[in-house]
């Protein structure tokens, strides 16, 4: 019998061996259920044997192989090896990860799933059936039939409509063969007349030599690196080279950072190719609905797949394009669990298909700067706004040291705000902290409101009446007095964007203001409704966060004001300061975008400090320059290649006693640096208290060749009271 070995979903770096009764090489990649333990789990197939290492009596058989879809593709299934590898996480566990929830039960998936948005036409053995040979009785499938034969094509809506039955009879005739499902693909004709119906804009001279360049070597692997500044239409290129993949007959893959970019790319792209089959994969989607976008893009019918971090994983066998848009956000990487880099695994798996892979930003992550400096990537600068007249918005820095404060605004940014509004514009505060305040304190005794379960704060939900840790979710009501002192005047101490809010709407009554944060968009299609309300005109002022700061246009916004934003200018990761300022150049990118003026202004203490004199001028290069000369000094990304082995438990002494003990039983080789063991930043989070130990080297290929040996020595130290997992390339300490 041939031995099957099974990809699972359990944290043990191996295949399992199962005995099947009929199963050949062609089985590589379907899904089967098999007996594990005392539990029956589904896995993939990757590897079909002869025989096993193991005694032929200790093997169980398989109980079933799912053969209700295609299997996975072995292009699908190096990329989950690389990562497995690259990452050193066990393969079956970044196997399951990569399917949809309903792939990963125990059950087939229904063919009603995979047809509800299928059409379907009579295979040459439908149409050979005889109609007398129906029953004549059975109306239902002479409906059926006839449809099927004058209509050609039939939807399942259709279907439903002619009886509540005939679903189950479509069922019947696709397993005995009688029906096929139609792959929809547009000519290459068809998109060219769809764009010249279209108003289409016409390219700035940048944006023909960046399509131009990248569509000469279409057929090639490149790494583009698409630098523009906010504004200069990087969405244009976009579209332009998805319209050449549409024109060849290949899928594009689009990942964005945020779910909350989804509804306005996707928007611009159903407008464009209304004619192609577009399919979002994101978690806003419930399990059913993100099956059917992974069935379609895995049977080819989806033309172009819009997508965060975990699209990356999307069976495309007509990949063809991949764009990465907002490159350098900290979002593409994983932070639990598999900890893998999307953007890293896209330039992946466009190396391993011989496809171009763009990578856009207006502040390129340092990584990506460095590597185009040293050649390995192609850069293609935008360094003009696209739309005629449009400039890119004047900076200015509000001295805070010599103004006083009204509820956390500046008289400047007060009058400005009034000039705005009086001019029927649109602004935007930004203030990246969510919560009506940060801290809970007693002026009497100086007590403040901790979470229990975190090295944190407990933040100020003044509209709630409750304390909320932002980490753990935690949830507290309001205390009606000091637990420590009895005092009853309890004060809110800093700001969040609830305050600000606030602050408005004493400062400008009769202003429409719209606070966004992570509190206001919780409901379903929340996100459309705002960004629907912002362009038709009737929010005044906006209060947000981050999740403003990047690709959204908005036509009529004229101000941005910025608080809070000189926390991370001394901050202990070395990346803060460019993030910084990257969530500065994105947010002040949302002024001025089109006839309308653009004005920002930040209030600081430190008007004169190198990054917000680089944010004035809009010189990115100038910032990188200077944070990588000061990175190499320090011997930092990207000099260096970094692995952090996280661990956590109940208690600190255990996890620095692990640590001690993962550092000490291997010898440091050449080139390879082993640091002391030292607790995280927020050490204690979610109950667990949490500490890491780093290694690093000036060498991937060392580096990698380490912790394969490490890891395998770390597994046999592991005790069960301490959890741990290697971080490859972390971005937060």
């Amino acid at each position: 019998m041939p031995v099957l070995r099974v990809a699972l979903n359990v944290p043990l770096d191996t295949l399992f061996d199962y005995l099947a009764g009929e199963s050949d090489e062609n089985d590589v990649g379907l899904r089967v259920c098999v007996p594990f333990g005392t539990k029956k789990v589904t896995g993939v197939i990757l590897e079909v044997c002869a025989s096993s290492n193991l005694p032929p009596e200790k093997l169980k058989s398989v109980i079933s192989i799912f053969r209700d879809i295609s299997p996975l593709s072995g292009e699908l299934l190096a990329l989950f090896r690389f990562c497995s590898d690259y990452y050193h996480h066990p393969l079956g566990m970044v196997v399951m990860n990569g399917l949809p929830g309903k792939l990963r039960s125990n059950k087939p998936v229904s063919i009603e799933t995979g047809m509800r948005q299928a059409r379907f036409k009579l295979t040459e053995a439908g149409r050979r059936v005889d109609l007398s040979t129906i029953p004549a009785r059975n109306t239902v499938m002479h409906r059926l039939q006839v449809v099927l034969r004058n209509e050609q094509l039939l939807a399942i809506r259709d279907a439903r409509d002619i009886s509540p039955r005939a679903v189950k009879i479509l069922k019947d005739w696709m397993q005995k063969g009688w029906l096929e499902t139609v792959t929809e693909i547009h000519e290459a004709h068809e998109v060219h007349g769809e764009l010249a119906e279209k108003s289409v804009p016409g390219l700035t001279p940048e944006q023909s030599e960046a399509v131009a360049t990248i569509t000469a070597q279409f057929n090639h692997f490149d790494t583009w690196v698409l630098h523009g500044v906010t504004g200069s239409g990087k969405t244009e290129v976009y579209l332009r080279l998805i319209t050449k993949a549409l024109a060849v007959g290949a899928q594009t893959l689009v990942l964005i950072p945020e779910i909350s970019l989804t509804p306005q790319l996707e928007a611009v792209f159903r407008e464009r190719f209304s004619t192609a089959r577009i399919v979002s994969l994101h978690s806003g989607l419930n399990d059913t609905e993100r099956l059917i976008g992974w069935l379609q893009a895995q049977r080819g019918e989806a033309h172009i797949i819009l997508g965060t971090r975990l699209a990356v994983f999307t069976p495309l066998p007509r990949l063809g394009l991949i764009i990465v848009d907002e490159e350098q956000d900290g979002s593409f990487k994983q932070q639990d669990g598999l900890r893998y880099s999307a953007r890293d695994l896209a330039i992946f798996r466009a190396k391993q298909m011989q496809i171009p892979v763009v990578l856009g930003s207006a502040t390129p992550s340092l990584e990506t700067y460095y590597n185009v400096k040293t050649g390995r990537y192609r850069c293609l600068h935008l360094r003009n706004r696209a739309i005629k007249d449009a400039a890119l918005p004047e900076v200015e820095c509000i001295d805070m040291r010599s103004e006083k404060l009204v509820n956390g605004l500046s008289a400047p940014l007060i009058r400005a705000i009034k000039k705005c509004l009086e001019q029927q514009l649109q602004c935007l505060i930004f203030i990246n902290r969510r919560g009506y305040a940060p801290v809970l304190l007693c002026p009497s005794c100086g007590w403040t409101a901790v979470c229990q379960r975190c090295s944190s704060r407990l933040v100020v939900h003044l509209q709630d009446k409750r304390l909320s840790c932002h980490h753990c979710g935690h949830l507290e009501y309001f205390p009606l007095a000091c637990p420590q002192c009895g005092n009853q005047d309890m004060i809110p101490f800093g700001r969040g964007t609830q305050r600000i809010e606030e602050a408005l709407e004493a400062q400008f009554p009769s202003a429409r203001i719209l606070r966004i944060d992570r509190d206001s968009i919780r409901r379903k299609n929340a996100w459309q409704m705002i960004l629907r309300s912002i362009h038709h005109r009737e929010v005044d002022i906006l209060v947000g966060t981050q999740l403003l700061a990047k690709g959204h246009d908005f036509p009529y916004l004229a101000l941005v004001g910025v608080l809070g934003s000189d926390r991370s200018l001394f901050s202990t990761d070395f990346r803060a300061g460019e993030r910084l300022f990257t969530q500065l150049i994105q947010v002040a990118g949302r002024a001025g975008r089109a006839t309308v003026a653009g004005r920002v202004l930040v209030q600081t203490d430190f008007p004169n400090h190198p990054l917000y004199q680089a944010l004035r001028q809009h010189d990115y290069n100038v910032l990188a320059e200077s944070i990588l000369t000061e990175r190499k000094t320090a011997g930092f990304p990207p000099f260096v290649y970094q692995a952090l082995l996280r661990a956590e438990a109940h208690s600190l002494s255990k996890v620095m006693n692990f640590l001690g003990a993962a550092q000490n039983i291997v010898k440091s080789p050449p080139g390879i640096e082993i640091f002391d063991p030292v607790p995280a930043h927020m050490m204690r989070l979610r109950g667990m208290e949490r500490a890491h130990l780093l290694v690093q080297s000036r060498s991937r290929r060392k580096l990698q060749s380490f912790l394969t040996h490490w890891c395998e020595q770390l597994s046999d130290l592991t005790k069960s009271d301490v959890r741990w997992i290697l971080d490859v390339d972390p971005i937060e300490f």
